[in-house]
């Protein structure tokens, strides 16, 4: 774990090595004060002698000077350190979600990403800074006063040493009690984002449903278990503060009391026991914010693991040593596939997948809620891989192709599309970036969209709300049907992605990719059997397999439930799956 999390310093290594150096300085400038002050009490304000207590008091203050300046450059030098291993730590971890496939993400679930990338990483980021400087400016200041009290008297520093075994007992009894709470705080923590996540995209539902105050309740439950784990975790905590404070001025007591009764007896001087003082709560200081760190190492260990987690998380679809960087064409061939999302052979959601599709082909693929077809689809972009068998693309199968080469030559539709935050122009150049405003409008041409952009006042530089929030069902698959074709792909998946627009327009859609690409594999995943009817071939799924192939007037002399589909939906003109 403290590998992983070390490569994150890179190129603030420099300022993370130059805060415990200043930190040093610091120290040494601060334990140099009350011996100092020992020498201007006995040498110089006893014995009335003026010209001492100029020297030492300049000496004090020049002291105070060099190790305020050291104090700030380690300040300063910190809190660069810190913040630089937070973004790099926040983007290799981004980056390395970037990589994984649907499954990776699937086991982590977007709400848990999302709080490890930002509550996690201000843990990890706060835990860091007290490190390079708190803890090692901590056990320093305690081994350079503990010596200079040493030094001064032997036999009053003993007491220094009966407090230490009684803190550091307590601080262990304390860790140990608390850790457990915080590693299962922050599991809570992304249930109650993911509750947040849900609400927000769902609010209108929420409302239309009048569901507010069953959510608030939802909310309510997660926050109290937080809550509760909080306080019981702090409550621990809390112990390390009276804890401190009883060692602290129990020290302070008891050489408050031995070292007057020392300096009745001639055996100290007034400036000895002042510094002894001085050097006690800088001994008990120095505990004290070792507490501290190891209070925030305490609350950090447990983000630090979940943060490590996510940088040793591999991804399921490994890359071949040498791949292959061209896609002949958009065949496509499925050779006794089968697929599970949890990647056992016994649990199969897609089995015994036998198919052969020419390059240029249209095919609609119909079936039922549950049966599959867009696992099937999903396979052939690899955003899953299969559990058994082959996919084939252009001859090759997809495990050999350099991710990239593969994806770039197949666009997806899926069922849940997705526009982003920006203008019309800059959601379709995520197909190609290098469009210009003809290419543009030429694909929304094909796509129906054309139409209703040039109806908005801004037209193609119409800001889009996140989500997708401020244009209809309809519009939105149309633009997302726009961006895939910019693409200029090899195969075209629409994933029941025309449901939200009106026949006519799914016609018009359907005829304009016929016509104008003929080259390009076409696979349509439809409820309505008008979607597909024209095809050159078309698929029924039923449970995770393959019922039937053949054209629409095929599969109307030899498959019943593709027969009693159409009909049902030709006589009452409703759209009903497959059961």
């Amino acid at each position: 774990m403290i590998r992983q999390l070390a490569r994150c310093v890179g190129k603030y290594r420099r300022d993370t090595l130059l805060t415990p150096l200043f930190v040093v300085f610091e120290v040494v400038m601060e334990v140099l004060i009350p011996l100092l002050m020992s020498y201007l009490i006995d040498y110089g304000i006893n014995q009335g002698n003026s010209g001492i207590i100029v020297r030492l008091g300049i000496a004090l203050v020049i002291s105070t000077l060099i190790s305020l300046t050291f104090g700030a450059l380690a300040g300063h030098y910190a809190a660069s350190a810190s913040a630089g291993f937070a973004k790099n730590l926040r983007q290799r971890m981004y980056y390395r979600v970037q990589e994984y496939s649907f499954s990776n993400i699937d086991r982590f679930s977007a709400a848990s990403l999302v709080t490890r990338l930002t509550t996690d990483v201000t843990n990890v980021q706060n835990s860091f800074q007290m490190i390079i400087r708190i803890a090692v400016r901590a056990p320093i200041m305690l081994l350079f006063s503990l010596g200079m009290a040493f030094s001064l008297n032997p036999r009053l520093s003993l007491i220094y040493l009966a407090a230490i075994p009684l803190l550091g007992g307590g601080l262990l009894l304390i860790a140990v009690k608390a850790h457990p709470v915080f590693e299962r705080v922050f599991r809570t923590y992304d249930r109650l984002n993911n509750v947040v996540q849900e609400n927000l995209r769902g609010i209108r539902v929420v409302k239309s449903f009048v569901r507010e105050e069953q959510e608030e309740e939802k909310f309510k439950d997660v926050s109290r278990s937080i809550f509760r784990d909080f306080s019981l975790a702090e409550k621990l905590l809390a112990f390390n503060s009276p804890l401190m404070q009883f060692a602290m001025y129990g020290c302070m007591l008891l050489i408050s009391w031995i070292g007057a009764k020392m300096i009745v007896s001639s055996t100290m001087t007034t400036g000895q026991l002042v510094s002894l003082i001085a050097y006690t709560s800088q001994i008990l200081m120095s505990l004290n914010m070792l507490s501290m760190v190891f209070v925030m190492i305490i609350i950090s260990r447990a983000s630090a693991g979940r943060i490590v987690e996510v940088l040793e998380e591999e991804s399921d679809l490994a890359g071949p040593e040498e791949p292959l960087l061209e896609v002949k064409d958009g065949s496509i061939c499925f050779e006794e596939a089968g697929f599970s999302y949890y990647g056992d052979p016994g649990r199969l959601c897609l089995a015994d997948i036998s198919l052969s599709i020419a390059a240029g082909e249209t095919v609609g693929i119909i079936g039922g809620t549950g049966s599959a077809k867009t696992s099937l689809i999903q396979l052939i972009p690899r955003l899953y891989d299969v559990t058994a068998g082959r996919v084939l693309v252009g001859g090759q199968d997809v495990r050999r192709y350099d991710l990239e080469t593969l994806r770039s030559e197949v666009a997806v539709v899926l069922q849940k599309n997705v526009l982003f935050s920006g203008t019309i122009r800059e959601n379709l150049r995520w197909g190609d970036p290098e469009a210009d405003d003809s290419e543009l409008e030429r694909v929304c041409r094909l796509a129906q969209a054309d139409e209703f952009i040039r109806r908005f006042p801004d037209g193609y530089d119409t800001y889009i709300e996140q989500g997708g929030t401020n244009v209809s069902g309809g519009q939105k698959q149309r633009l997302c049907i726009a961006r895939a074709l910019l693409k200029k792909p090899k195969i075209l998946i629409l994933d029941d992605s025309t449901s939200a627009v009106d026949t006519r327009t799914d016609a018009l859609i359907r005829r304009a990719l016929r016509e104008e690409l003929p080259r390009t594999t076409k696979l349509i995943v439809a409820q309505r059997i008008s979607s597909v009817m024209d095809a050159d071939k078309i698929i029924v799924m039923d449970d995770g397999r393959v019922s039937a192939v053949g054209t629409h007037d095929e599969l109307m002399a030899s498959s019943t439930v593709y027969r009693e589909v159409y009909e049902s939906q030709q006589k009452g003109g409703n759209e009903h799956e497959i059961a």
